[in-house]
């Protein structure tokens, strides 16, 4: 008889308000299944809509937090505990598109005091903004990004340049990002015009930001390198058992 699999299982919360109308959303299955017929990797995976997700206990036992994209959130305030949670708890994180937008706008209010910024998406408004509308958009389009040489990026990715697939109108203010930079924040991916595509935590275990969307990429058969690289950080935090028990 054959020898059994050797499985990997981890508890991840989609953090986003899912709909079919988003494309990235209707992906997400699929890739958790070509990740546990390719890599057997089991991600127990659930949806936390971004208003459940301002909640304290709301991420609590889970091994991974995917801020998935999809704004206007229903709740920036949920977004943006998501993102606070796995920085302060050291939970493997990954934002991608809306999720990269708010990771920064979390790191700006509660590490660089900056708490009068805001997202131009939800706040137009605002005086003081943070993540703002693009020169282009980036709605359906694709771009090369120049990944730092020495970066988790780069670890995750094998290489140096990636070409990437986005659906996004914002992104930061680059008058805030000498600031960020000072407070830790790596940009760790530029496109060719140098503008910010890739923000990661050095000192943090898995902690990774992206304005493509890695949920795009191919046909949805195999998992990119930013995905199953979350999935093995994910893995690795539930083997350590530093994950509370699960609610």
């Amino acid at each position: 008889m054959p020898e059994p699999l050797n499985i990997s299982t981890a508890r991840v919360a989609l953090v986003g308000d899912r709909s079919p109308s988003v494309r990235a959303h209707a992906r997400i299955p699929g890739l958790l299944d070509a990740l546990a017929q390719r890599d057997q990797v089991v991600l127990d995976a659930y949806w936390i809509p971004t208003q459940d997700a301002e909640s304290a206990d709301a991420l609590t036992g889970f091994d991974a937090i995917w801020l998935v994209p999809g704004s206007p959130y229903r709740s920036e305030a949920g977004a943006i505990a998501a993102a606070r949670t796995a920085r302060d708890q050291g939970i493997p994180f990954l934002g991608t598109c809306g999720g990269f937008q708010h990771a920064v706008l979390e790191f700006a209010r509660d590490v660089c005091g900056l708490s009068g910024v805001d997202h131009a998406e939800n706040q137009p408004e605002a005086e003081d903004l943070l993540i703002v509308p693009l020169a282009c958009s980036l709605v359906g389009h694709e771009g090369a990004v120049k990944v730092e040489a020495g970066s988790l990026a780069e670890r995750v990715l094998g290489a140096e340049r990636t070409v990437e697939r986005y659906h996004c109108s914002y992104g930061p203010s680059p008058a805030y990002l000498d600031v960020l930079r000072a407070h830790g924040l790596r940009f760790s991916g530029v496109d060719e015009a140098g503008d910010v595509r890739m923000a990661e935590l050095p000192d943090h275990p898995f902690f990774l930001a992206t304005l493509f969307q890695p949920e795009l990429a191919g046909d949805g058969t195999r998992p990119h390198p930013i995905i199953r690289a979350l999935a093995a950080a994910a893995v690795d935090h539930a083997a350590k058992g530093s994950a509370p028990t699960p609610i």
